[in-house]
């Protein structure tokens, strides 16, 4: 699944094409993806400006000057596709402007597009829940240790929690932890006051610099433009079970499950 930063990627390659643009025609191909698409979705954003866009957790935001915003969530599978050479039978909409094809590209079918109105954008539900941006001011040390302070389940699942820090996924999580040397099963009420302070921009670090590299492509994410981001050769931890610890000192990368996802870790510098 696309991750924060895949998400901030492709907000900003749409960015630098779509700011100021005007959608001449929206062509929508397909009744649903994960849901339906909005049934007013044709009439509110053909003839509107798009005035700017935006990422929240990992939902892309296209403002337009009708005080409407279309959100959307790539799912497992779905990516932008500017300018496309052929035609897709998984290019689900289609938005058109005097320059440019958009085409929202989702095999899987697992995303989703929604309309709000721009004032309700933080009362919609999925939006009202989440818990502050990784990449804001909101996420200190200070608010992980209120928000973990006697929690009993391990730190891992704790960053995972979308109530707690909006937009982080399993990739990144795991990087960070082993970049801020905490073992990833200790209990969120055991993890530091010192270890949060080296938690907090560890998570900022990881998700900055997989943003300039473009995201991780795990297999079928890739840019606007369709290139292909290349964070995935910067892993530490991730996917490397069996391999040794970047860290001189440190040891073989482990492999556990918690939740129902892997956590990947080095047992011997991560405590």
């Amino acid at each position: 699944m696309p991750e924060l930063p895949e998400v901030e990627t492709t907000v900003r390659g749409l960015a630098r094409f779509l700011e100021g643009e005007r959608i001449v025609s929206v062509q929508v191909n397909r009744p649903d993806l994960r849901r339906p698409f909005p049934p007013d979705l044709v009439q509110a954003l053909t003839g509107a400006t798009i005035s700017s866009l935006s990422r929240r957790a990992k939902y892309g935001i296209l403002h337009t000057d009708r005080d409407h915003a279309m959100v959307f969530h790539l799912g497992m599978s779905g990516r932008w596709r500017i300018d496309p050479q052929d035609e897709d039978r998984h290019d689900h909409l289609v938005l058109t402007t005097a320059r440019n094809r958009f085409a929202l590209n989702d095999p899987r079918r697992f995303g989703s597009v929604d309309l709000l109105l721009a004032p309700e954008l933080d009362l919609w539900p999925p939006f009202a829940a989440l818990g502050p941006e990784p990449l804001g001011n909101g996420l200190t040390a200070e608010h992980l240790r209120e928000a973990t302070r006697g929690r009993v389940q391990a730190i891992k699942l704790l960053l995972l929690d979308q109530r707690i820090v909006a937009g982080l996924g399993n990739i990144y999580v795991c990087e960070a932890l082993w970049r801020s040397g905490i073992d990833p099963r200790k209990l969120g009420g055991k993890v530091t006051m010192p270890q949060l302070q080296r938690l907090v921009p560890a998570i900022k670090d990881v998700l900055e610099q997989s943003i300039r590299d473009g995201g991780s492509t795990l297999r079928d994410f890739a840019q606007p433009d369709g290139e292909l981001g290349y964070f995935a050769t910067r892993f530490h931890v991730y996917g490397r079970e069996g391999e040794a610890c970047h860290h001189e000192d440190g040891g073989a990368i482990r492999r556990v499950v918690q939740g129902g996802r892997s956590t990947w870790f080095c047992p011997k510098c991560q405590k």
